[in-house]
């Protein structure tokens, strides 16, 4: 790489929605940023979901800070928006507010480049020099290893690679994973007027089922019962797991229907389908690993501050800057990031934080020099 490095104030790693809400926050200080986006169009990781995924809140429980998701009614009169709303809903708050957006820059690594200044080098293009880097590239597919992954014979995917049910017709899928994402695609799979596939839904532990009542705005609420108690000192409430299965439309459709019926995790996989450890087995045309996401990390390796858990130690006021390298935050990835903060609806208030930490630490170094 040749070239004279880009200097700016602060480096945001990620083009979704924590960007842009770290964005929204980063305008409105004096300080210059940059968000470098590996994709080329708005979205982040919402343009590589499934046509049908919902977000598991009402519009306006969706939004980020500044600007309320237009509410788009929906056929099933439910207004949880859809994968292209939410991408439109993207794509239309980075152009209202200006964003400084790079768009198909893939960063590879974060170094130390002097006391002061951190070195952000992408695949291709310039480099960038910081005083902060803020990553925000969420997460990378996982899934588990399971003896005889490799020799199974049929189709398998992970649940960021599922379209539509149409390649599935007929067909007998496995369906992994105890969450959202699994039962929205179980029902989908199962839904009589978009053909029919012969599901089996396997899960580690019971799925767990919030009332048809509940959704992103409690959610919401605990979050906000979340961060009032830790900033007075107070123990945290007990809450619900961000994991359970929220009950949108079709997904309550095919409860009612029945279809909702998961059977215990399989342990060993064969050419031709799933066995479990008593010897039961059955025959499956297609996998479709609904596992979940790793923080995508690797950029930040060079740094040493990846621990073996592939997680980075993590502290300060906004709970998001890195305890061994303190120019470096982290907001997204999770709760240990900022309660719900992996959210539409969660991420603003970890944004806002880590803006200000970023702001004021800047500022700090300022006067000391």
């Amino acid at each position: 790489m040749t070239g004279t490095p880009a200097s700016v104030d602060v480096v945001v790693i990620g083009g979704g929605q924590t960007a842009l809400a770290l964005g929204f926050y980063l305008r409105r200080t004096s300080l210059d940023y940059v968000i470098l986006d590996d994709q080329k169009a708005p979205g982040g990781s919402w343009q590589r979901f499934w046509i049908s995924l919902r977000a598991f809140s009402p519009a306006q429980w969706s939004s980020l800070p500044g600007w309320l998701m237009p509410r788009v009614p929906s056929p099933d009169k439910s207004d949880y928006p859809t994968r292209d709303e939410v991408i439109s809903y993207l794509a239309e708050y980075e152009r209202r507010y200006e964003l400084n957006v790079v768009r198909d820059t893939q960063v590879v690594s974060v170094t130390r480049d002097s006391d002061s200044l951190l070195n952000v080098r992408a695949a291709s293009g310039p480099e960038w020099q910081a005083r902060a880097v803020v990553s925000a590239t969420g997460g990378k597919p996982f899934i588990p290893e399971i003896e005889g992954r490799d020799s199974f014979d049929g189709v398998q995917i992970h649940s960021l690679e599922y379209v539509s049910p149409l390649a599935f017709k007929g067909k007998r899928v496995a369906v992994v994973g105890g969450g959202n994402s699994a039962a929205q695609i179980v029902a989908e799979l199962t839904e009589p007027e978009s053909g029919v596939a012969r599901v089996r839904w396997t899960t580690l532990d019971p799925p767990t089922f919030l009332p048809d009542e509940i959704d992103g705005r409690y959610l919401f609420d605990q979050a906000t019962a979340i961060y009032n108690a830790r900033k007075e000192g107070r123990t945290p409430p007990p809450v619900r797991s961000l994991g359970d299965i929220v009950m949108v439309a079709p997904v309550r459709a095919a409860r009612d229907r029945g279809a909702l019926v998961s059977v215990r995790m399989f342990n060993r996989i064969t050419r031709h389908g799933i066995m479990w450890a008593d010897g039961t087995s059955a025959d499956v045309d297609a996998i479709i690993w609904a596992t979940g996401y790793r923080p995508a990390l690797d950029h930040l390796r060079p740094l040493g501050i990846v621990t073996a858990d592939n997680r980075v130690d993590v502290g300060g006021d906004a709970g998001t800057r890195s305890v061994v390298q303190p120019d470096v935050w982290l907001v997204g990835y999770g709760n240990w990031t900022g309660y719900a903060s992996a959210t539409l609806i969660g991420v603003g208030r970890s944004a806002r934080a880590t803006v200000q930490e970023i702001e004021a630490t800047i500022r700090k170094n300022e006067s000391h020099h």
